[in-house]
């Protein structure tokens, strides 16, 4: 089913609705674990399923290749192919940094973005309720890149945004376990705390255990997939 009337003779700012579109309804399909790592998206077979031009399939691609959905290759998009030792390095990385653009972002975030991130963290608290984990990702991807974005140093605030596919890629795992979902909207509770008391010291602690926190969550995950790899193994044998 087509996701709008328009064509290829659309305006520009109708291209545009239709390419978030097809982004929003592809973020959906990722995040629910619609997609495996064998499934590659290109732009031409997206555009037929959804009944629109080529233009806005491949920008709502690009833009989910942007934010660390999918990854780029030279027959269409996947999902981020990175290994074990390259995820437990940045984790090494984001230790290094998030303590320091936490701090930052405790003594710039302005009244309105306080207010902006205690609407989220709503938003998160009632998609938990509902069992909705789509939408409590969603809510968690907003509340993180929201105070990034208030970090001042820009320099620091690029090298944060550089890893979000590795971000994306754990989350996406981390995510699968219901059980996580009151670590991870706690752990985004007192970090807003944190803000909220212009506490550069406790921003940063916070942020530096959520990041030990989503590293123990990830090893999970990984060492619960390899076992669920080896069952298959040996019941194929």
């Amino acid at each position: 089913m087509p996701v709008t009337a328009g064509k290829s003779t659309a305006s520009t700012s109708g291209a545009q609705s239709t390419s978030g579109q097809i982004h929003d309804l592809l973020m959906g399909r990722i995040q629910r674990g619609e997609l495996g790592q064998d499934i590659r998206l290109v732009d031409t077979a997206v555009a037929a399923e959804f009944g629109v031009s080529r233009m806005p399939a491949r920008d709502a691609l690009m833009r989910l290749a942007h934010e660390g959905y999918l990854e780029p290759t030279t027959r269409g998009f996947v999902l981020p192919r990175l290994d074990h030792r390259e995820i437990l390095e940045i984790f090494d990385l984001r230790r290094l940094l998030e303590p320091r653009a936490a701090a930052m972002a405790a003594l710039s975030l302005s009244e309105d973005e306080l207010k902006g991130l205690d609407d989220i963290l709503k938003d998160a608290g009632s998609a938990m309720a509902a069992g909705d984990t789509e939408h409590l990702h969603r809510a968690c991807e907003i509340f993180r890149n929201s105070w990034i974005a208030a970090v001042p140093n820009v320099s620091l605030r690029k090298a944060l945004q550089r890893y979000m596919t590795q971000v994306q890629a754990v989350r996406l795992m981390t995510f699968a376990h219901q059980a996580n979902h009151p670590l991870i909207v706690a752990g985004n509770t007192q970090l807003y705390q944190a803000f909220c008391r212009r506490d550069a010291v406790a921003a940063s602690d916070r942020i530096l255990r959520f990041v030990f926190e989503g590293e123990a969550a990830y090893l999970a995950a990984h060492e619960d997939a390899g076992n669920q790899n080896t069952t298959s193994s040996a019941q194929a044998g």
